[in-house]
């Protein structure tokens, strides 16, 4: 279904558009971040911090690390400001791409099992269909982000892959 290889690419587009995200948001008022602008979440802030309680929820049944004992609703307020936000989904990055480094073919086939916390239920996928889950949930709330920041007449960089930076 996937390979390494798309992990290892989805991982660098993650980066990408968070380096991108991460300077835009410093430098913005409080007020605009934490303002309710109607999207599913309310707020960039809380849309930001869901994706960073989102992607430490999987990357720790991925790599076997540290997840996070918040619950959904606590993890719309898992930073206390933007640069915490900013420090930790650096962290945060680093380790989802650290992963996709190290995975091989072989990790990516068989079930993945977990107890979600959302659905109050032990859950039972196929890993590969897991992992597409992060990259794909990533995307779309950075979509909704990016519309946000979009409506206040901020410039967020480009979304298309093809455009993604070389790395060396």
């Amino acid at each position: 279904m996937i390979t390494p290889d798309y992990c290892r690419t989805m991982a660098r587009y993650n980066s990408w558009q968070n380096n991108g995200l991460r300077e835009m948001i410093q430098a913005m008022d409080h007020d605009e971040l934490y303002k309710d602008r109607g999207a599913f979440f309310g707020s960039i802030m809380r849309t930001l911090n869901h994706l960073l309680w989102g992607d430490t929820m999987w990357i720790s049944r991925f790599d076997g690390g540290h997840g996070t004992d918040l619950s959904g609703q606590e993890g719309l307020e898992m930073t206390p400001t933007p640069a915490v936000w900013a420090a930790d989904r650096f962290r945060m990055d680093a380790r989802i791409t650290l992963w996709a480094e190290s995975v091989s073919t072989i990790d990516l086939t068989g079930d993945l099992t977990w107890y979600s916390g959302m659905m109050g239920l032990e859950m039972t996928k196929p890993m590969a269909l897991c992992v597409m889950q992060v990259f794909n949930h990533q995307t779309h709330h950075r979509g909704q982000v990016h519309a946000m920041l979009t409506a206040l007449g901020q410039k967020p960089q480009d979304t298309d892959l093809p455009f993604m930076p070389e790395t060396s």
